[in-house]
């Protein structure tokens, strides 16, 4: 994809057949208003890394520190730092698991979505 400023870079996590989750590359656009009722913080990484789960609700994950490898059900990754946004949409079967590849902190920001809100993803062409 070629740099546009008009756009941030993305990953979308997705169900799909079997219940298992893939991922999609895309971008979202800036300055587009997210219909969200309210944010969280986090920066515990003991809980869930390297745990298969499911995102536990639709939601945008801005990471803020930190540099993670994530895999999908199929074995397929990606990674996330900071100027990559992670749309969490995998809420049934299998999920996703994560962990921390560079240091050993992940601070994030939850921006929760409504269940029928549009998250203003767009894949990339394959």
């Amino acid at each position: 994809m070629s740099e546009n400023k008009n756009f941030l870079r993305a990953i979308r996590l997705i169900n799909v057949a079997d219940d298992k989750c893939d991922f999609e590359t895309g971008r979202i656009p800036i300055r587009q208003h997210i219909n969200a009722n309210y944010f969280f913080a986090q920066n515990d990484v003991s809980t869930l890394e390297k745990v298969p789960h499911p995102a536990p609700r639709r939601q945008y994950v801005i990471t803020l520190k930190g540099k993670l490898k994530f895999e999908v059900s199929n074995g397929n990754t990606f990674i996330i730092e900071p100027g990559i946004i992670l749309i969490a949409n995998d809420t049934l079967g299998e999920g996703h698991t994560w962990e921390v590849i560079d240091g050993n902190e992940w601070e994030r920001i939850y921006i929760p979505l409504e269940a029928d809100a549009n998250d203003f993803f767009i894949a990339d062409a394959v």
